[in-house]
């Protein structure tokens, strides 16, 4: 009994810790995207022919220069807007059609409940980097672009759990006493639908965040997302792959953040989601 309860102590202490740390990791994140300027002495786009390829810990680079001699912190601080931006737009866009949807199929039923049904389950069955290649391809490139390919990919995901859970909570009793007693459809929604359903797409949208951040990562580095000499995660991982070996920081540092970031999002969407499941 007492080993059990110190190995759920020790398992407590480690979530509690990997918590922290993914927390932090994301705050800092969205202190690099919002005080770039700040933080950073070069501009990411600045070149230095003359200072290509230098170390980490070169005087004036922390974490050394590329290619081209622009400062590698740099380009990883400044990459974060574009990863964060593309997530941001991505789970904006998927969150909120995708529930309108999802209200709409669950509430009203029938024929526009088939239809949308249907509708989900066919951009879902296409693979998700190639639907968003496709999308991307006809919205042209960008930050904004990008993003509303991100989120039409991840449309149907919300709609799909938001139609579900409209469902279940349609069955209540609650629901039922709601609209017996004159209540709108409107105001009921409001009082007894979103509540229930709101906490679960606050878990989807996390780990859409994470997901939308390394598809634009993947885009980038195609050559369809961020398109150069703007700073991208990805596409510093793109430029780095030709200098592996003599230069592996290029590489070394933004896939670091880019994992760690990724590891933060869907470490905490994996909490959130134990912690609704209580």
């Amino acid at each position: 009994m007492v080993e059990d309860w110190t190995r759920q102590q020790i398992l407590t202490a480690i979530g509690t810790t990997l918590t922290a740390l993914a927390v932090t990791v994301l705050v800092v994140v969205v202190v690099f995207a919002v005080y770039a300027p700040l933080l950073v002495a070069h501009a990411p786009t600045a070149q230095n022919l003359d200072a290509r390829f230098q170390p980490p810990g070169t005087e004036g680079h922390l974490l050394g220069t590329d290619e081209l001699g622009r400062d590698v912190l740099s380009r990883i601080v400044y990459g974060s807007r574009a990863s964060l931006g593309v997530g941001g737009i991505a789970v904006l866009l998927s969150s909120s059609v995708g529930m309108a949807l999802g209200l709409v199929a669950a509430l009203a039923g029938g024929v526009v409940e088939d239809t949308i049904t249907i509708l989900a389950d066919a951009v879902l069955s296409f693979p998700t980097i190639l639907l968003a290649i496709a999308v991307v391809s006809v919205l042209q490139y960008g930050m904004l672009q990008v993003g509303a390919a991100i989120g039409v990919v991840f449309m149907p995901v919300f709609a799909r759990l938001v139609r579900a859970e409209t469902k279940a909570v349609r069955e209540e009793g609650y629901f039922r006493s709601s609209r017996a007693l004159g209540s709108s459809l409107l105001r009921t929604v409001a009082l007894h639908v979103l509540p229930n359903v709101l906490p679960r797409v606050v878990v989807q949208a996390t780990i859409t965040f994470a997901l939308a951040i390394v598809i634009e990562s993947s885009l980038a580095y195609l050559g369809l997302g961020t398109q150069p000499p703007n700073p991208s995660w990805g596409l510093m991982l793109r430029d780095a792959r030709n200098a592996l070996f003599h230069a592996p920081w290029l590489s070394v540092f933004p896939g670091l953040v880019l994992a760690l970031t990724i590891f933060s999002l869907n470490f905490l969407g994996d909490r959130l989601a134990e912690h609704l499941g209580r």
